[in-house]
């Protein structure tokens, strides 16, 4: 077994454990936290890689409920982005240590600027600069962010849903199930994905979503990558219908998350289309059936707004399977070290 895969499969009970943690003894944090963002005028969401993309998870439950947030990968935020007076910045980083979130304090340390820290290294830059941390509470993976990444999707999603009052009985229990759930399904999803056709080691493969699930479509365009070696695209689903869809033919791959709700018909109308069309179509969800793609992976109940939590969980498996499929060594990576220290070169 990779140590990948057992990564993956460890995932579910690490989450549980961080939700434990920051429902406990992490909640004075959490409640700090929220009470800084009521007090701002602005409130920014950064991070860089991975935790960029999981900082659009969070982004998504604050537009949900009408409050407006910027989500700005950190290289951005430091060279480009002018930040206003009043403001907050959450800052998502594994590590703490990411060269750019180490550059930014020294732009923002004059300012009138708060920070509110989720990671899970507690001696890092981040953690002595941050006015409140929020720790995940987890087991560090062993090279490819899936913990970490899931972990920071949960931990962000908590302190905008105890900003926004909704961090209740009802939203903790769901959450709990859900991660229970995805732990019981998750040998249910690695006997789908052995073996299924719709993998192949050497074709363009796109990926699309919507809403919240944008986090867990980029993501998985980084794990495809990071492990697999594979180049892929990650776009809304919106956005292929308007040009990229030019690219199907009997040799792409399309991996689709379907929400339960929204635009719900009209993706499953598309995924029937691009089957017709030859492209090979992995779906994503909740109920869906398993006619509608040629790999259909169902999810299990979610809280409205919160399915990118466990939706990633069969795309990791995806990635690790197609890493064994092209010959790829998922447990390290070729050129990236594992925390970016400088801005310069490959």
């Amino acid at each position: 077994m990779t140590k990948l895969m057992k990564d993956i499969r460890n995932q579910p009970e690490e989450l549980l454990k961080c939700l434990k943690y920051n429902l406990g003894e992490g909640r004075k944090a959490l409640d700090d936290a929220a009470d800084i963002l009521k007090h701002a005028d602005h409130i920014y969401i950064t991070g860089i890689g991975s935790s960029w993309h999981a900082g659009m998870a969070v982004l998504s439950l604050f537009e949900n409920a009408g409050t407006p947030a910027h989500l700005v990968d950190a290289s951005e935020l430091l060279h480009f982005i002018k930040i206003p007076s009043n403001s907050v910045i959450i800052v998502l980083s594994r590590s703490g240590k990411s060269v750019e979130i180490v550059k930014l304090f020294n732009i923002i340390k004059e300012m009138d600027t708060k920070i509110i820290g989720i990671t899970n290294t507690p001696d890092s830059p981040l953690v002595k600069k941050s006015d409140v941390v929020l720790k995940l509470a987890a087991k560090f993976d062993h090279m490819v962010s899936i913990t970490m990444y899931s972990t920071l999707t949960l931990v962000g999603g908590m302190l905008a849903a105890d900003y926004l009052g909704h961090l209740n009985l009802t939203l903790i229990n769901a959450l709990r199930s859900m991660l229970s759930d995805a732990k019981s399904n998750l040998e249910n999803w690695i006997n789908q994905i052995n073996g299924n056709p719709w993998f192949s080691e050497n074709v363009p493969t796109y990926f699309l979503a919507r809403g919240g699930s944008q986090a867990s479509c980029y993501e998985t365009r980084l794990l495809w990558e990071e492990a697999a070696k594979a180049p892929a695209t990650a776009i809304t689903t919106g956005v292929f219908r308007h040009g990229p869809q030019e690219v199907v033919s009997n040799d792409v791959r399309i991996g689709m998350w379907i929400d339960q709700k929204i635009l719900r018909s009209e993706d499953l109308a598309l995924a029937k289309d691009l089957q017709h069309s030859g492209a090979k179509v992995l779906l994503i969800g909740r109920d869906i059936d398993l006619d509608a793609g040629d790999l259909v992976m169902n999810i299990p109940k979610t809280s409205p707004g919160w399915q990118f939590l466990i939706d990633i969980i069969p795309a990791q498996i995806s990635a690790e399977y197609l890493s064994r499929l092209r010959g790829e060594d998922c447990d390290d990576f070729k050129y990236c070290p594992y925390i970016i220290e400088s801005e310069g070169g490959l």
